[in-house]
């Protein structure tokens, strides 16, 4: 019974009470479980269509503007149950924050002249690729279209794999976790206020670990070289005035040849078609 064609795509459970309505009762529900097992039958017995695997995303940046990471997450609000979208762009080689907006909701609208703003807000300048997530904004119709129109290539992170967009996670819990960081906001306006200041600080003035102590800004803008040599300038003049501080030669944190989402090797970029940033570099 269990097998034959009326019921062979169908659960024990739901065989069971479709014969009890009938007036039939061949056994519990465990027996049949008992029995599908004894066969090796315990298993999915529904037809079910298949899709294929999304493919990993592949991308490296070895200069600003190359890619650009953009996501979305939930500030809360006054009230409970209430939240506030924040949405925030940054480029992967100098963690830059490109730009960053808050709604009172999410939407491809809101999302399509979310990415406009940020290539205004970077002097004209929009990105060769930009990455997000799988997000019904994300992957809206008027999202795609204007990143047609801009002739920016699109990349989207594989379903419930947060390793594809590592380092917007990375920002958001940096955000999250700063010692000011309020339990809720009283209104977009109080959050706002809260982000500007705090993005001002992200580019500015925090010396990011990732780009060798720099700030996202001086990367971004070309800048940090310069710094660099200042500073191996400015080691080297105490190593001369004092060489017994040094048992060997100071070494500064480099900084980044690249910045990698998942990085991608010649044979998988020439069979996923991923787009090649390195010779744009």
């Amino acid at each position: 019974m269990l097998n034959s064609q009326r019921f062979r795509d169908k659960a024990p459970r739901q065989v069971w009470a479709a014969l009890l309505d009938e007036g039939t009762y061949l056994c519990s529900v465990s027996t049949m479980y008992r029995l599908l097992r004894s066969q090796g039958q315990v298993r999915e017995r529904r037809a079910q269509a298949r899709h294929r695997a999304k493919a990993k995303p592949e991308l490296v940046a070895r200069a600003p503007n190359q890619v650009w990471s953009w996501d979305i997450t939930k500030l809360r609000g006054p009230g409970q149950g209430r939240y506030f979208d924040l949405y925030v762009m940054i480029d992967i080689y100098s963690r830059y924050v490109v730009h960053w907006e808050i709604h009172s909701h999410e939407s491809g609208r809101a999302a399509r002249e979310f990415i406009k703003n940020c290539v205004y807000a970077n002097q004209g300048i929009a990105a060769e690729v930009i990455h997000s997530d799988r997000g019904t904004a994300m992957t809206s119709l008027s999202v795609a279209e204007l990143l047609s129109v801009l002739g920016i290539s699109k990349s989207h992170s594989r379903p419930k794999t947060s390793n594809d967009n590592p380092y917007r996670e990375a920002q958001f819990k940096t955000l999250k976790y700063c010692p000011a960081f309020p339990d809720r906001f009283g209104s977009t306006q109080d959050a706002r206020q809260f982000c500007r200041s705090f993005f001002g600080f992200y580019n500015f003035h925090h010396y990011h670990c990732g780009i060798g102590l720099h700030t996202p800004f001086s990367v971004h803008i070309g800048t940090a070289r310069a710094v660099q040599h200042k500073r191996a300038e400015t080691i080297e003049a105490f190593r001369v005035a004092h060489p017994q501080r040094f048992t060997r030669r100071a070494v500064l944190p480099g900084l980044p040849e690249a910045a990698w989402i998942n990085e991608p090797n010649e044979q998988s970029a020439a069979e996923q078609h991923v787009p090649d940033l390195r010779e744009a570099a």
